[in-house]
């Protein structure tokens, strides 16, 4: 059979801290995404999001873009990834842009220069900004503008949702992925991924809290009429539910992660049989006996504290009360039996669990249809909405290396732009003051 799909193949990579997982794939003929190959294999050089060891993550992308490429048939060059890990931070921040006339249309260069502004913002030491995303607009003295291209006026100002991360965690997976003779295509964060994923353009309008629960982190992302209002990345997820078991039935890691995935239950009263699971012993030892009941008592545990910290997020956003929609699970934590039922009673909003098929074409593989590759997909949708819109192009080089510069700065005007020379003269001169003036008798 002949493919006469002519849109360009896009990969996906999710750096996990419990998976590393590549999807191959593209727009089909009416729009939706054909899902082409899938290779995921076990991460053991992630630690809560963050790259950690590089060569046996390194490793793992090999294995997994080996395995897609097998499965899809097809070579790629470039791959599309996310980050996420503790050091993810978001703020609030106001631009302004005075335009020449207010006869000529507001256009999209008006906006991208208000955008390109934020970038020169002052941040911490070792710290990037990772998005830019607006909120809504001020044209004038009109508020709560969502689009203001087409319209007129002198006053342009725009409230940004800014995201920030460590330069050197960037890095990291820049220097994985290029050390498997592949090219960086784009960076996303992964909650933003997961939504994309995950969520109806409804539930973004009405109001939603998509939480990832992951196997190192949990990521929480709020939307409201449509806009992504705040985003946070909790150092904590999958894996400290199987640590709990581990230490509370004295168990091997290896047995904790079987009975959370086999038996655990995220809500303690929906346990009825109270069977009693019985693991062998080391070596010729007697075999341990565990009540199911006992489990679920110390998976709802954990699960309650994980989400007394959404709870917190979404309080410490201001949007409590305007999520009609509630709260959407996903990640492999969203696979814990009952954990839904645990969400609702324990925050008060309703709750689902998000299957990432909705954007994908009919005739999908059953495997992609589980929460654990929300991410991914999600990714592979960022990707393919990247390339046919043409801010990425696979004949562009990736984005290179940052090493992170120690500043001094004071406080910059947004649309004047840094002249380091000058910059750096008049420390020279403030620097040659200090040593040339008389010493401080007093001191």
């Amino acid at each position: 059979m002949t493919d006469t799909n002519h849109n360009p193949l896009v990969v996906a990579l999710d750096i996990g801290t419990t998976k590393v997982c590549a999807i191959a794939g593209r727009r089909s003929e009416h729009g939706r995404v054909e899902v082409l190959g899938i290779g995921k294999v076990d991460s053991v050089g992630v630690l809560r999001g963050v790259v950690s060891n590089i060569e046996k993550t390194v490793r793992a992308i090999t294995e997994a873009s080996a395995m897609v490429g097998r499965v899809s048939k097809q070579d790629f060059t470039h791959v599309h990834v996310g980050i996420a890990g503790q050091h993810i931070k978001s703020l609030q921040h106001r631009g302004l842009l005075t335009r020449d006339s207010n006869h000529t249309e507001i256009s999209k260069a008006d906006i991208e220069r208000l955008i390109h502004d934020m970038h020169k913002l002052v941040l911490p030491p070792g710290d990037k900004i990772l998005h830019v995303i607006p909120q809504e607009f001020t044209v004038d003295d009109e508020r709560g503008i969502t689009d203001p291209i087409g319209m007129s006026g002198v006053r342009l100002e725009a409230n940004f949702h800014i995201i920030t991360g460590q330069i050197t965690a960037s890095n990291n997976i820049y220097r994985c992925v290029e050390r498997t003779g592949l090219k960086v295509a784009s960076m996303t964060l992964e909650p933003i991924a997961s939504a994309a994923a995950v969520l109806s353009e409804e539930e973004k309008e009405a109001g939603v809290a998509l939480v990832d629960i992951g196997g190192g982190t949990t990521d929480i992302t709020i939307f409201q009429e449509g806009i992504i209002r705040h985003t946070a990345v909790l150092p904590f997820g999958g894996n400290i539910i199987t640590k709990d078991i581990k230490e509370g039935c004295r168990v091997m890691d290896g047995q904790a992660e079987k009975l959370k995935i086999k038996f655990g239950s995220a809500l303690a009263d929906e346990v009825f049989d109270n069977r009693i699971i019985t693991i062998p012993g080391l070596r010729g030892r007697s075999p341990k006996e565990i009540s199911e009941k006992n489990l679920a008592h110390i998976i709802q545990a954990r699960v309650e504290e994980i989400l007394d910290y959404v709870l917190w997020e979404i309080q410490r956003s201001g949007y409590e009360r305007k999520l009609i929609a509630g709260i959407v699970l996903t990640g492999g934590g969203a696979l814990l039996k009952h954990i839904e039922k645990l969400a609702e009673f324990h925050t008060g909003m309703p709750t689902r669990i998000g299957v990432p098929v909705e954007h994908l074409a009919h005739g999908y593989s059953k495997q992609v249809s589980s929460p654990i590759y929300a991410t991914a997909i999600g990714l592979l949708l960022k990707g393919i909405s990247d390339v046919e819109s043409g801010r990425v192009s696979y004949r562009q080089q990736p984005q290179k290396v940052e090493e992170p510069v120690a500043e001094i700065a004071t406080e910059v005007k947004q649309d004047e732009p840094i002249d380091n020379s000058k910059w750096y003269e008049q420390l020279f001169n403030r620097t040659k003051e200090w040593f040339e003036a008389e010493p401080d008798s007093k001191f």
